[in-house]
């Protein structure tokens, strides 16, 4: 039988407060995706002010985070949450999913392009 690693999530832990390695690379993904887009239109000539380059941005940050929550809820484990509510919130319980936070983003996109 296959043993698989037990790998802690956990990069750093002071007293209660944890930082763990997914929440790092969130923030990875999105100075990585502020320094990409800024490059990409600047090469395709797409002219955009700060504040309308921020709020791009924003608005993508938010739809991956939301996105990925509800894509959890919906896709894994919607009969517990339809009967816990108020878990959906309970964010630092895990619970997080790829295509949720794709969805996310590209909706995110559209209501920014349509606005």
């Amino acid at each position: 039988m296959l043993e698989y690693p037990n790998i802690s999530p956990t990069i750093l832990k002071i007293g209660s407060f944890e930082i763990r390695w997914y929440g790092v690379f969130y923030i990875v993904g999105f100075v990585i995706a502020y320094i990409f887009i800024r490059r990409h239109y600047a090469i395709k000539n797409i002219k955009l002010k700060k504040e309308e380059y921020e709020t791009l941005l924003f608005d993508m940050m938010l739809g991956v985070i939301i996105g990925g929550r509800l894509g959890y809820v919906l896709f894994y484990n919607l009969s517990y949450y339809l009967q816990n509510p108020l878990h959906i919130f309970t964010v630092w319980q895990g619970g997080m999913s790829f295509h949720g936070g794709a969805l996310g983003v590209i909706i995110a996109g559209l209501f920014f392009c349509k606005k």
